[in-house]
């Protein structure tokens, strides 16, 4: 499967014109799959006006992208705040190269700040396919807790793809503690982060596909790019049969327990 993640400098554009630039990467670049960042349809550092830009999971945004996948033939996921009655969650959509939906992710620990203000927390993440590969989707904070990679690698997840907002001053989130997640677990990552500037927030950029053995296969700069890669799950096997740490879970849990 050749992934790819579209690192996105979006500040100041609509819906319409981030949708733009995406369709012009993905009729660049021959991809399965492609991943955009956290809350990619309506900008991250928007403030109130996600509310306004809230959509249903079945919206008009998603209609277009799904338009956008069955043209190019690719999966894609996408960061975008989703209305649910009363409800506003931050939420990321994986539409299939079919056109149709193949999951939908709220993220479940929505931090402190502008997030806790406007965003419902979700319930949990699920597991889908895309080519035969099992797939989850976290949301950027989410990822950042070794339980909650450990789970869904647990489960069976072979690829943990992860949109984010990540800023400037967060450098180790990106280049110590998501290679380490992979590592740990022994599953590929997808992290999708913004570049540029919106409002007062400076993306950090450095969007990567990590590899089962903790090592970058892609990583952006700090500008808007697309980087990919070859997905080989034949290197989560390897990995984890080299660092047996999923295996071995349990018995060191036993082991470490307090009475």
């Amino acid at each position: 499967m050749r992934a790819g993640i579209f690192q996105c400098a979006g500040g100041g554009l609509t819906p319409d014109q981030r949708l733009e630039r995406l369709k012009v990467h993905l009729q660049q670049n021959n991809l399965n799959i492609i991943v955009c960042p956290e809350l990619f349809m309506s900008g991250y550092n928007v403030g109130e006006r996600v509310t306004a830009l809230a959509e249903s999971v079945d919206g008009e945004f998603a209609g277009a992208v799904s338009n956008l996948a069955e043209a190019n033939e690719t999966a894609i996921v996408y960061g975008y705040p989703e209305r649910d009655g009363d409800n506003i969650f931050n939420s990321a959509l994986c539409i299939g190269a079919d056109g149709k939906v193949l999951a939908n992710y709220r993220k479940m620990l929505p931090p402190p700040g502008f997030e806790s203000t406007y965003f419902s927390a979700g319930d949990g993440p699920s597991l889908f396919e895309i080519d035969g590969i099992r797939c989850a989707i976290l949301i950027c904070y989410d990822a950042e807790f070794p339980e909650s990679v450990r789970a869904v690698a647990a489960a069976g997840a072979q690829v943990v793809i992860v949109p984010t907002a990540l800023v400037d001053n967060w450098r180790s989130v990106a280049f110590q503690l998501m290679p380490t997640r992979a590592f740990e677990n022994g599953v590929w990552l997808l992290y999708a982060n913004h570049a540029g500037e919106e409002g007062d927030a400076k993306y950090l950029g450095a969007s990567c596909i990590v590899a089962p053995d903790g090592a970058d296969r892609a990583r952006a700069g700090d500008s808007e790019a697309l980087i990919a890669a070859e997905i080989d799950i034949v290197a989560n096997a390897k990995a984890q049969a080299r660092l047996p740490y999923l295996a071995d879970l349990h018995a060191l849990k036993r082991k470490l327990s307090v009475s």
